[in-house]
């Protein structure tokens, strides 16, 4: 049995060639599925005398079913150095109102005069649908 299926490949970034692309399905069977990202943004902690703030968008995940995002940014110029910040959010927390968000954290890469990294955390914004 053939059922018509269509959608997009994302790039995720890896470096892994056998999972350097995601598929995102967004009709099966003549039923659309929607596909959503979320905003996030936030500080770093303050390490070598400074923080660096960030900001970006999520990669989408499928709506209506259990996900996490994918999620990378360079955060902005701070003592003439950025860094990269890259990881997957936690579970879909569900909101009273309808909606959901994620939580994320991890650590950024070194770099700097004074080689140094620092922590960052926080949650997204509510999903908004992208396709």
């Amino acid at each position: 049995m053939k059922l018509p299926i269509s959608g997009f490949i994302f790039d995720s970034g890896d470096n892994d060639a056998q999972h350097a692309h995601k598929l995102f399905i967004t009709s099966w069977n003549g039923s659309p599925r929607q596909n959503h990202i979320h905003s996030f943004s936030g500080t770093t902690t303050v390490d070598d005398g400074h923080a660096h703030q960030y900001v970006n968008w999520t990669a989408p995940a499928p709506t209506g079913v259990p996900h996490v995002h994918n999620y990378t940014t360079i955060t902005f110029e701070s003592q003439g150095h950025t860094h990269t910040i890259q990881g997957t959010t936690g579970p879909a927390i569900a909101l009273p109102s309808g909606g959901h968000y994620h939580r994320f954290e991890g650590t950024t890469t070194v770099n700097g005069r004074n080689p140094h990294s620092h922590r960052y955390s926080g949650q997204t914004g509510v999903d908004v649908t992208n396709m």
